[in-house]
């Protein structure tokens, strides 16, 4: 494999890297949506069903709303057409943390106090993968483990400029602009290690294989 090649390889990856990012949070944000508000105006109807019910052992719904001693929200679980979620609050109601199973694999997202996602781990198709986020929800770090191997991927505060930590054919690291080019690459192969520098126009400035 040739060190345009790789350097291709690497840019490719970095933008499967945010497409995917980006279509997570943005299912997260969609199922969250989804579940809460419907769980918190149904809690009076359910309240009616139980007690109905009496001391049945089995009890169906489509929501359901747990309150603490004080009556505030702590758990929500409910399934809609796109699966089942479970939701945990704090102390103060604010929601936290979700569970839930789509039709593309399971995923937990967390949020800080701010209300702000903070972590996310997925699994689908493509393997697992776990996001990090910054107090903007902003993504930072992104760790993947894809048929090729493992990938890790650090953005800087405005996610543009980023770090590449991969091992295909070998540990290879780049480091890439603002518009996701590539600006240096290191790796090593079985023949030794490789470097190469590119300048603002993508062109191989330097480059060294022992």
């Amino acid at each position: 494999m040739t060190i345009e090649e790789r350097l291709e390889n690497m840019e490719r990856e970095v933008g499967r890297v945010r497409r995917r990012n980006r279509w997570l949070l943005a299912a997260i944000l969609l199922v969250a949506g989804g579940l809460i508000v419907p769980a918190v105006f149904e809690t009076t109807a359910f309240r009616a069903r139980a007690q109905v019910a009496g001391t049945a052992k089995e009890i169906r719904a489509n929501k359901f709303v747990l309150e603490d001693e004080n009556g505030k929200v702590r758990i929500g679980l409910g399934v809609d057409k796109d699966g089942p979620t479970l939701v945990l609050f704090d102390e103060n109601a604010r929601a936290r943390a979700w569970l839930s199973v789509l039709k593309d694999g399971p995923r937990l997202a967390l949020k800080d106090e701010k209300g702000k996602f903070r972590a996310v781990l997925t699994v689908d198709n493509n393997g697992p993968g776990l996001a990090l986020y910054d107090e903007k929800s902003k993504p930072r770090a992104v760790l993947t483990v894809v048929k090729d191997g493992p990938c890790l991927t650090l953005w800087d505060e405005k996610s543009k400029n980023c770090a590449v930590l991969g091992i295909k054919d070998g540990p290879w690291l780049g480091l890439l602009d603002e518009n996701g080019k590539a600006c240096a690459a290191l790796g090593m192969v079985k023949d030794g290690p490789w470097l190469t520098l590119l300048g603002p126009d993508g062109k191989v400035i330097w480059s060294a294989i022992k």
